[in-house]
C-alpha cells in the first residue's frame, strides 16, 4: 500500500477484509514506523536505480538495523567508558539470544528497529546531559518521535529519562545542563510525538505520561527557585521558598486528582497495570494474559538469552557505582528498571538486553585492561619521577619496591594468563551458545516447524503453509474464515481470505465472539457462524505429533474472554471436571466434550489408531473409544500431520430442518418430526428466504 499508493492513502485505508463485518483502519489502529520505513529504504533504492523488492527489504530490514544498534550501543557504552568497553558492548548485543531474536531475516516486527532507536536515543540523551546543549537533546527528541511511530514501547523512554532527571535532582546535581536537556526534551518530544494519530493526545491525558510531566514541573520549578536566590537574600529567600513550594504542592496535587477523577486523565491502561500488578491482566482483561509473550518470564530464560552476561552484569553495575557520573546513573536506573520489567514479561527481555550488554562490556572491558596491560607498573613508576623532582631518594625507593611486588603478585605472567585464558573459554562459551540458540530456536518462521527423526536427521512439519495453500486455492476469493486470532495475520498473508479477527486485537468483543462460537455447543456456535457470514472454520490440533502449541491449549483463554462478556452465557469452571481438572479424555466435563473446538478438534482422529483407543500426545491422555460427530459442520481439510484442520459451515437445510436431525433422516435412522422446536422454524423461514432471494 506504501510502496504502490504512497503515504496518505495508507493512513486513510480502511481494510474491509479484516475484522470481518466490522473492518478496521489502519493508519489510526497501527505504528506507522517500520512500513513507513521500509517504503522509504524501498524508494531510495529504486531512486538509485536499484530494483529491490520490498518484500526483499522487509526481510533483511531486521539484521539491517541489527547493525545499527551495535553502533548505537558502541556510542553509548563509549560514553560510559572507554572505545574498548564499546566494541565489546557492541559485540555482545550483535550476537546475543535475547535481542537477535528480533534481529533475523524474516522478522518484520516493530521490534526489529524499536531497539536501534532506543538505545540511539539513550545515546543522544546523555550526550545532551553531558553538554547542556539543546540541539543534541533535540536528535534525542526526534529518535523518541521515530521511536514512538515505530513501537508502543516508548513509554519505556519516556518514563525512564525523566525518572533519570528526577535522580539526578535528588542527588543534589540539578544543573542548567539538566535544565535545558530535559526541557528541550520533553517539549520536541511530546509535540512531535502527538502528530502520531495511533497516540494521538495520550501523552498529555494518560498515566503513563504524567511522571514526564511531573518532572518537566519540578524542572521548572528547580529553575525558578535558582533565580530566586540570585536575586534575593538568604532570610528572603528561605520564607518565599516555603510559600512557593507550598502552594504549588497544593496546586499541582489538587490539578491531578481534579483530572483524574473528571475522567481527563485516563488511569493506566491494562498492559501497562500489569506491570505493577502481575495477577490484574488474568483477572480483569484475561486478552492480555492469553498472549505468551506477556507471561512472566522463566528464571532459566534469564540464562538462555543472555548466558554468561548475566553473571558479569551485576559486575558493570558495581564499576558504575565507583564513577558515579550523571551518565552512570542513568545505566544504573536503567538496570533496576528493565530487570524489574524483564521479570514480570518475556517480551520486555528485549529492554533488559542492552543494558545487560552495556553493562557486560564495561566490566570485561576494566579486566582485560587490567590483565592485559603491557607495561602493568607504568602508573606505579610516575609516583618516584615526582618524588625524584622534590628530592626524596627514599619515597623513590620505597615506590619502587611496591611497583616490583605488586608486578610479582598480582600482575605477574602466571596470573594474567591464567585470568585471561578463562575469559577467553567463557567468550568462547558464550559465541557457542548465541549461535547454538540462534540456530535450533530463533530462526524458524513460526508456520513452519522443525523436528528431529530418530536418526538425528532434522524433519520439517509445514503443515501451516500447506493449509493456507489449500485455502488460498480452494475457497471463494471473499471466503470469511474463522479461527482463533492468533493466525490471522498468517491467513490474510498466505491465503487472501476475509478473518474475523487477527493479531491487532483492538476489539476484545469481536474476539470474545470468536471464543463463545469455539466454546459453546453446535447450536449455539451455529448461529454465530451464520450471523457473521462465516464460510470456514480453520482449528490447530496438536494431538498427533504431540505440538503444545495447540488451540486445546489455548482453550481456556477463549474461554476467560467470552466469559468477561457474557458472564451468564459461558463459564470457566464447567470446563474442569468435578475435582478441578482440565481433561479431554473420558472424564472430560460435558461442557468441554460438547464445545464446538473439542469436537472440531477430535474429530475422526480416532481412526488413525486402527481400533486402539485414542491417544492426545499433547494432554497425555487416552481419548474415549467413540469420537465426536459433527452436524454443523463438513470437514474440508487437514493437513498431513493434523496439526491444520479446516471445516466447512453448511448451510440451513432446505426444510429447515435441525442438521443432527436432517443427517439423521437421510441416514435412515429417523423420521421426520411431527413437531418442530421454534428454532427449526426459524431456520425454515430462514431458508425459504433466501431461495425466494435466489428466485
Amino acid at each position: 500500500m506504501l510502496v504502490k499508493d504512497g503515504f496518505y492513502d495508507f493512513w486513510n485505508w480502511f481494510d474491509d477484509r479484516s475484522w470481518y463485518p466490522l473492518g478496521r483502519v489502519v493508519g489510526g489502529t497501527v505504528y506507522p514506523g517500520l512500513m513507513v520505513t521500509a517504503a522509504i529504504i524501498h524508494n531510495m533504492l529504486h531512486f538509485l536505480h536499484f530494483p529491490v523488492d520490498i518484500r526483499n527489504i522487509c526481510v533483511l530490514l531486521a539484521p539491517m538495523f541489527s547493525g545499527l544498534t551495535s553502533l548505537a550501543t558502541y556510542l553509548l557504552t563509549s560514553e560510559l567508558k572507554d572505545s574498548a568497553a564499546g566494541l565489546l558492548a557492541a559485540a555482545f548485543i550483535g550476537i546475543a539470544p535475547g535481542y537477535i531474536s528480533r534481529s533475523v531475516a524474516g522478522s518484520y516486527d516493530n521490534e526489529a528497529i524499536a531497539i536501534f532507536l532506543l538505545m540511539f536515543t539513550f545515546y543522544l540523551w546523555i550526550k545532551a546531559l553531558k553538554l547542556g546543549s539543546a540541539l543534541w537533546a533535540s536528535a534525542a527528541a526526534f529518535f523518541y518521535f521515530y521511536m514512538v511511530a515505530a513501537w508502543g514501547g516508548y513509554v519505556f523512554i519516556i518514563n525512564l529519562i525523566p525518572l533519570h532527571a528526577f535522580v539526578l535532582m535528588l542527588m543534589g546535581r540539578f544543573s542548567n545542563r539538566v535544565y535545558v536537556s530535559y526541557s528541550t526534551f520533553y517539549i520536541l518530544g511530546t509535540l512531535m510525538s502527538m502528530q502520531i494519530p495511533f497516540v494521538g493526545f495520550q501523552p498529555t491525558r494518560t498515566s503513563e505520561h504524567m511522571a514526564a510531566l511531573g518532572v518537566f514541573g519540578l524542572c521548572q520549578i528547580l529553575g525558578f527557585v535558582n533565580l530566586l536566590r540570585s536575586h534575593l537574600q538568604a532570610k528572603q529567600f528561605q520564607i518565599v521558598l516555603k510559600a512557593f513550594v507550598a502552594i504549588t504542592f497544593v496546586l499541582g496535587f489538587s490539578a491531578l486528582v481534579g483530572l483524574t477523577l473528571t475522567g481527563y486523565i485516563a488511569p493506566w491502561t491494562g498492559r501497562f497495570y500489569s506491570l505493577w500488578d502481575t495477577g490484574y491482566a488474568k483477572i480483569h482483561i484475561p486478552i492480555i494474559a492469553s498472549v505468551s509473550e506477556h507471561q512472566p518470564t522463566a528464571w532459566p530464560m534469564f540464562f538462555f538469552d543472555l548466558q554468561m552476561l548475566i553473571f558479569v552484569f551485576p559486575v558493570g553495575i558495581y564499576l558504575c557505582f565507583q564513577k558515579l557520573r550523571d551518565e552512570h546513573v542513568f545505566v544504573i536506573v536503567y538496570s533496576i528498571f528493565a530487570s524489574y520489567f524483564a521479570g514480570v514479561m518475556v517480551r520486555l527481555m528485549l529492554t533488559l538486553t542492552p543494558v545487560v550488554c552495556v553493562c557486560g562490556g564495561i566490566a570485561i572491558s576494566t579486566l582485560l585492561d587490567t590483565y592485559l596491560r603491557l607495561d602493568p607498573s607504568s602508573q606505579m613508576t610516575e609516583k618516584p619521577s615526582e618524588e625524584k623532582s622534590s628530592g626524596s631518594s627514599k619515597k623513590k625507593s620505597q615506590a619502587k619496591k611496591e611497583s616490583s611486588e605488586e608486578k610479582h603478585s598480582i600482575l605477574g605472567a602466571g596470573p594474567r594468563l591464567l585470568v585471561v585464558g578463562c575469559f577467553t573459554f567463557f567468550l568462547t562459551m558464550f559465541v557457542w551458545h548465541c549461535t547454538w540458540v540462534t540456530s535450533n530456536a530463533y530462526s524458524s518462521p513460526s508456520v513452519v516447524l522443525a523436528s528431529r527423526n530418530p536418526d538425528g536427521s532434522q524433519r520439517i512439519i509445514d503443515d501451516y503453509r500447506e493449509a493456507y495453500y489449500w485455502l488460498r486455492k480452494n475457497t471463494d476469493e471473499n471466503a470469511k474464515i474463522m479461527s482463533w486470532w492468533d493466525y490471522g495475520y498468517q491467513i490474510a498473508g498466505f491465503s487472501n481470505r476475509t478473518t474475523l479477527v487477527d493479531n491487532n486485537t483492538w476489539n476484545n468483543t469481536h474476539i470474545a465472539t470468536v471464543g463463545r462460537a469455539m466454546a459453546t455447543n453446535e447450536a449455539d456456535a451455529y448461529e454465530i457462524m451464520k450471523r457473521h457470514d462465516v464460510d470456514y472454520v480453520l482449528v490447530v490440533f496438536g494431538g498427533l505429533l504431540g505440538y503444545s502449541g495447540d488451540d486445546i491449549n489455548k482453550f481456556l483463554w477463549m474461554i476467560r474472554i467470552s466469559q468477561g462478556i457474557w458472564p451468564d452465557k459461558i463459564q470457566e469452571s464447567n470446563y474442569f471436571t468435578p475435582t478441578g481438572e482440565y481433561r479431554v479424555d473420558d472424564h472430560a466435563s460435558k461442557a468441554m466434550r460438547e464445545s464446538l473446538m473439542y469436537k472440531m478438534s477430535y474429530y475422526r482422529f480416532h481412526e488413525l489408531f486402527g481400533g486402539r483407543q485414542a491417544f492426545d500426545r499433547v494432554r497425555n491422555q487416552p481419548l474415549p473409544s467413540q469420537g465426536p460427530e459433527l452436524n454443523v459442520l463438513e470437514e474440508a481439510f487437514t493437513s498431513e500431520n493434523w496439526i491444520v484442520r479446516i471445516y466447512k459451515v453448511k448451510d440451513y437445510d432446505v426444510l429447515g430442518r435441525d442438521h443432527h436431525d436432517a443427517m439423521l433422516f437421510q441416514s435412515g435412522k429417523k423420521n421426520v418430526k411431527a413437531k418442530r422446536s421454534k428454532k427449526s422454524e426459524n431456520r425454515r423461514r430462514r431458508a425459504a428466504a433466501a431461495y425466494d432471494d435466489l428466485d
